[in-house]
């Protein structure tokens, strides 16, 4: 059972609430918002914040009795503060439950997704009846809900490794200086030993870059980050390069939907659909060999009448055709960044909302608190690869030694 907090330390704190590994990051936050609350009207009617010498005290704190409470997260544990003399239980937690539970949600939800002051979010608990709240009491709520977020993003990964990662970015406006720019957003998931999908984090730059991708790997190696041997995603500016220094072991998959739409630029747009028609033919073959086989026949096909369009799938081959390295049961998997378009929207979703970030902060905050949710989503889900095709997979990396940049010579 977990205890409320007197005066919480952030860090304490968010260490107890992850060694008990609980999936559900929204009800750990209910349940310490609503602790913070109760902990903190205690102090108003005894005069004083707890631990504090005040000649204003009229009351000492005297332990904790637990109640459940019932809420759309889940059951959650509430300490409500015992008092030395006489009895406290705030008629908001008593009488209204739902009301309350539901306006909790929402200052939660408020604080997290759109960033509000201190000010702001000593508005939203008044709208509970609460009130008398002293800024140092509003801020620690404020900092423990961003704490979480950050502990979430900061957490050590697997150890078991990642063999599948998926890169993307997506671009953000932002004031910075008096004036709007974009700033980039990079985005990594993976597949953790067990089969399941996990996000790995991200990381808010200035712009795509070499530089920028190298620091965000380097801080998941810093992580624990290991045993990586296919990175899939477009051709972002510099992710090449970058994953070729720090994470040498691994190849590199271009997501063929986008490849696809690089594909239709070169072609008149009249001829698309024959094109595309062959195109998606070497994506239809049993194994590694006939894939590469049809290419090849796609590229000769191609090359009497679009000379041009026959060249640059030919050059592109050994990109577009990486995830032939792979076992043949997580191709559909891994041969573009489809699967994190639904993360991508649902991000896109909550920042369309809010247009023009204030600061960088305010992006780490509403976009952690979505990955968050998603990771917890994808965690209770069934396992997205078999542990049949991770271990055939280990197995390739040890035959390769780390070096299966040949894909072509590798059949599935």
């Amino acid at each position: 059972m977990t205890a409320a907090p007197h005066s919480i330390d952030p860090t304490t704190y968010l260490d107890d609430l992850l060694a008990q590994a609980s999936p559900d990051l929204m009800r750990q936050m209910l349940q310490g918002f609503i602790n913070q609350i109760l902990s903190a009207q205690a102090d108003t009617v005894c005069g004083a914040e707890y631990g504090v010498a005040s000649t204003e005290r009229v009351n000492h704190r005297n332990g904790y009795r637990h109640r459940d409470l019932d809420t759309r997260v889940g059951t959650i544990d509430v300490a409500v503060p015992k008092l030395r003399h006489g009895a406290f239980f705030p008629d908001w937690l008593l009488e209204r439950r739902s009301r309350a539970e539901r306006a909790l949600s929402t200052v939660i939800a408020t604080c997290y997704l759109k960033g509000v002051s201190t000010r702001r979010m000593n508005d939203l608990v008044a709208t509970l009846g609460i009130s008398n709240l002293s800024k140092s009491q509003v801020s620690r709520m404020s900092e423990e809900l961003d704490e979480m977020v950050a502990d979430f993003r900061n957490r050590p990964l697997d150890p078991g490794g990642y063999a599948y990662l998926s890169c993307d970015a997506l671009t953000i406006k932002v004031r910075e200086g008096g004036r709007v720019v974009k700033c980039c957003v990079l985005l990594a998931t993976g597949v953790n030993a067990d089969g399941y999908r996990e996000m790995l984090g991200m990381h808010v730059a200035t712009a795509e870059s070499n530089a920028s991708w190298k620091g965000f790997f380097q801080d998941l190696k810093a992580r624990g980050l290991r045993g990586v041997f296919l990175i899939t995603s477009d051709a972002h500016e510099g992710i090449q390069h970058a994953i070729s220094e720090v994470l040498p072991d691994a190849s590199w998959q271009r997501c063929r939907t986008h490849f696809a739409k690089n594909l239709y630029e070169k072609v008149p747009k009249t001829q698309w659909p024959m094109v595309s028609a062959m195109f998606q033919t070497i994506f239809q073959q049993p194994d590694a060999q006939s894939t590469w086989a049809q290419a090849r026949e796609v590229v000769d096909l191609l090359e009497p009448k679009f000379p041009q369009v026959a060249a640059y799938l030919e050059e592109s081959l050994d990109e577009v055709l990486a995830f032939t390295a792979a076992p043949k049961p997580v191709w559909t998997k891994v041969w573009s960044n489809n699967p994190t378009e639904r993360l991508n929207r649902e991000i896109r979703r909550r920042t369309d909302v809010v247009g023009i970030f204030p600061n960088r902060e305010s992006i780490i905050r509403l976009v952690g608190a979505v990955l968050a949710e998603q990771h917890d989503d994808w965690i209770q889900q069934k396992r997205y690869m078999s542990l049949s095709a991770l271990e055939q997979t280990k197995h390739l990396m040890h035959q390769t030694g780390g070096d299966h940049g040949n894909h072509h010579q590798l059949t599935a």
